[in-house]
């Protein structure tokens, strides 16, 4: 059952009001569906404006920042629950330890070190809990290109790749990380005697 959703997504609201308003339309839906957000704690940028209708709307909104962001004053004050710690890796530490699902939202940097992170922990099994990524305005065109073309020449398996779920619907997206079940695979390493005997 899908209770806390971490959202990745940027502290930029970007150059174009869909992102904004995808970001609106989404805070709405989870507190409409009573599933709490898990996010970075931000008051800016996309992350600010998704915890504020969450919020406006009567949701639950659980906000983990380290220490050095709570110093440059970019906190969300009115969170229902908030979590400040030593650094970022213990942020995207807890903020996987207590979220059952994630969606990436359009974002920079940390947003994509934060959703890489999740599918690796998958791929290796620390964790086993969906990732979904929201293709809003075309956005991640060019990165599921680079997945797809990375897993063509063999250095993603198949099934890896696909514990990536793609929509460009929000709750189309919700959906699928409701009802979805990680593949297993029993060797994670792509032709690992190939390789060997190779060599």
């Amino acid at each position: 059952m899908l209770k806390k959703l971490c959202i990745y997504c940027g502290s930029s609201a970007g150059e174009n009001p869909v992102y904004a308003h995808i970001a609106r339309k989404l805070g709405k839906i989870l507190a409409y569906k009573e599933i709490t957000l898990v996010y970075g704690a931000g008051n800016i940028g996309i992350m600010g404006i998704l915890a504020d209708t969450v919020l406006e709307n009567n949701g639950k909104v659980i906000g983990i920042i380290p220490e050095l962001l709570v110093e440059k004053e970019v906190v969300h004050a009115h969170l229902t629950e908030l979590h400040v710690v030593k650094t970022m890796h213990e942020r995207k530490a807890l903020l996987s330890t207590i979220s059952d699902a994630f969606m990436v939202l359009p974002g920079g940097f940390g947003t994509l070190d934060e959703m890489f992170e999740a599918l690796t922990w998958n791929q290796l099994e620390i964790i086993s809990k969906p990732v979904g990524l929201l293709n809003v305005n075309h956005y991640f065109d060019g990165l599921i290109a680079f997945l797809d073309n990375a897993t063509k020449e063999r250095f993603i398996r198949s099934e890896h790749r696909n514990n990536l779920l793609v929509e460009d619907n929000e709750t189309v997206l919700l959906e699928k990380l409701l009802s979805f079940e990680p593949v297993k695979v029993h060797n994670k390493w792509i032709d690992e005697l190939k390789v060997k005997n190779k060599y």
